[in-house]
């Protein structure tokens, strides 16, 4: 049942296998205000029954303007979220993970944010975690040199330091708001990335062809974080590990790209320090098995980044087309938003 005629903003779901958090994830998009939107859920393949329930619970509410594409197979978060992009009618185009639930105001408020100016192509939310929501999540993103990129303040307490609205890099795919009209310059999201990185790479994109981000601290979403793959899952570490070479191939500036080998190197040693503290990435594979387990990963993950690098680089040629920043300017980006070491190598993704 539709709301609006023409909606303002297309909210994408995209599920795969979570009838019971997408629940939670839709009644809490049924509840928001301020906002005209319509609800695009793209479904991956499930087999748990999320599209019966969806369309049995959800799919007769007006307040929600529901509706569902069915995939036959898992194509993904990139590739769902291009479908429900595609599918779309409004200006604003909304995402929200399927393990999050957001606040009344979660719309309004990125809505708020996006019009501020013209510039502005992106817009973040306040994401907290869902069982402690006095708890960061991420509040908008930083990025190491090396193309790792973490949440801003993530671990931290809640203490209001993030209270204001302010630029940031770009927002989490977790729950995020684009302007259509920077995706029709720029192209969604790329579906070689298939999960992890990619809103990364997407926001860069978007900052290289001259569009801004702003954070929205109103706009607040209680998120489960790892519940996609499991925080201990190796092939989520290395899709993780994958995406991040392959974004700086394709998006990083020479001054800093040939420069990536050292700086994965200091990573890996910080990681190590901190893993031996249990602390950090590494503490979600305990013992000696599971730190060979990471290993693995992290190595399978830069096998098919080098597998992949012919078509990245051409995808680099084709940034030009619509490139505004310099490669300095991208450069200085990078580095005014950089996250420290330290407070990388004490984090997890």
């Amino acid at each position: 049942m539709e709301r609006f005629e023409k909606p303002e903003i297309s909210a994408i779901v995209v599920n795969w296998n979570r009838r019971e958090l997408l629940r939670a994830c839709l009644e809490s998009l049924r509840g928001q205000a301020g906002a005209e939107f319509e609800t695009i859920l793209v479904d991956n393949g499930s087999t748990d029954g999320s599209v019966e329930m969806a369309e049995r619970e959800f799919g007769g509410r007006a307040e929600l303007g529901l509706r569902v594409i069915a995939n036959r197979e898992n194509r993904g978060f990139c590739a769902g979220n291009n479908q429900g992009i595609a599918a779309g009618r409004g200006a604003y185009v909304a995402l929200l993970n399927n393990d999050a639930e957001a606040g009344p105001g979660w719309l309004a408020g990125l809505r708020r944010a996006i019009g501020s100016a013209p510039e502005i192509g992106m817009a973040a939310s306040k994401i907290v975690v869902w069982e402690d929501p006095q708890r960061i999540d991420k509040a908008g993103h930083l990025i190491y040199p090396d193309g790792q990129n973490r949440g801003r303040g993530s671990g931290e307490p809640d203490l209001g330091q993030y209270d204001r609205m302010e630029e940031v890099l770009w927002p989490d795919g977790c729950a995020a708001m684009y302007k259509r009209a920077m995706l029709d310059e720029i192209g969604g999201f790329d579906e070689d990335f298939f999960a992890y990185g990619d809103d990364a790479e997407l926001g860069l994109r978007g900052r290289i062809a001259g569009w801004r981000c702003l954070y929205a601290p109103e706009a607040v979403v209680r998120h489960h974080r790892g519940a996609t793959l499991g925080l201990g899952s190796a092939r989520r570490l290395e899709l993780i590990e994958r995406n991040r070479v392959l974004l700086a191939a394709k998006l990083f500036p020479w001054s800093l790209l040939w420069m990536n080998g050292a700086y994965y190197a200091a990573r890996l040693m910080a990681g190590a320090w901190a893993a031996a503290r249990g602390q950090g990435e590494m503490a979600h594979y305990p013992g000696l098995r599971g730190k060979l387990r990471a290993a693995l990963a992290l190595a399978k993950g830069d096998l098919a980044a080098l597998r992949m690098l012919p078509r990245m680089l051409r995808k680099r040629a084709a940034v030009e087309r619509f490139r505004k920043l310099t490669p300095g300017q991208v450069r200085a980006l990078i580095l005014d938003h950089r996250i420290t070491l330290q407070a990388l190598s004490r984090q997890a993704a």
